[in-house]
């Protein structure tokens, strides 16, 4: 399956399933299904829900809420506007990190590091 890249402005919600970078923005929410390898390096005006086998690296901004389901993988590297919950996957924030809300871990495995900003 190809990688897709985009560039401009998306409105409306949309659902991953396959290698995905976008470089511009959503204006909507977000699902990341199984098979998808998602790089949000824009910005995504609504949530972010990663379900079973989905995969995401958040490199730009989510202005709503991240949901990880139980067993996806995500790392956070950007912002995060409201929570970052995790109800059964695998949740990673790095240094570089910002949640401006809470992080809730329901289920699943959570890291954070320690210089990351949670709850600003």
């Amino acid at each position: 399956m190809q990688a897709r890249e985009e560039r401009g402005q998306i409105t409306g919600d949309l659902t991953i399933e396959q290698p995905y970078t976008l470089w511009g923005t959503i204006d909507g929410n977000v699902t990341a299904i199984k098979g998808s390898k998602f790089y949000c390096r824009g910005t995504i005006y609504g949530n972010l829900t990663v379900l079973h086998g989905g995969r995401v690296h958040v490199y730009g901004s989510v202005t709503g809420d991240l949901i990880v389901k139980d067993g996806a993988k995500v790392i956070v590297s950007g912002v995060v506007g409201k929570y970052a919950r995790n109800l059964g996957g695998r949740l990673y924030l790095e240094a570089s990190a910002n949640v401006q809300g809470d992080v809730l871990t329901e289920d699943g495995e959570t890291q954070v590091d320690p210089k990351a900003r949670v709850g600003h």
